[in-house]
């Protein structure tokens, strides 16, 4: 399944819910498959500036692929991760590339989110693109 793909699927689940408040319930449960980064890979270098909690992104290169891996502190932060990582996560580098991110609106749910949260998505998104760049000068 590609990155477009991953949004309609999550898009199909968030319409089954018909109060925004609903929705955010459903993307704090995806904080519950939250996975940790160990504690020598939270540092400066992977530190979402910007974002309205704690937050790591650590992004590596694998044989062209982009390979992320993520840790927040609070539970929207947690929730939010896990569904972006899943969306970005273990893709071919050009894949990434190539993805508009204005796609996320499809969900429905980047208008529910504060301004400061959108502010941090756009935090993550910067660092996801910046690790997607690096990638693939070195491919």
């Amino acid at each position: 399944m590609n990155m477009e793909e991953t949004v309609a699927n999550f898009k199909e689940d968030f319409d089954l819910f018909p109060e925004p408040n609903d929705k955010l319930e459903y993307i704090f449960d995806l904080g519950k498959k939250h996975t940790t980064l160990p504690d020598e890979e939270k540092n400066d270098a992977t530190y979402v500036t910007g974002c309205a909690s704690d937050a790591w992104l650590m992004g590596e290169c694998k044989d062209g692929i982009l390979l992320l891996r993520g840790e927040g502190t609070s539970e929207m932060a947690k929730g939010m991760l896990t569904l972006l990582l899943t969306i970005f996560a273990n893709r071919p580098v050009d894949e990434v590339l190539a993805f508009d991110p204005a796609k996320l609106h499809d969900m429905g749910i980047v208008e529910l989110l504060s301004p400061v949260r959108q502010q941090s998505l756009e935090a993550f998104l910067n660092k996801v693109y910046a690790y997607a760049k690096k990638c693939k000068e070195k491919m």
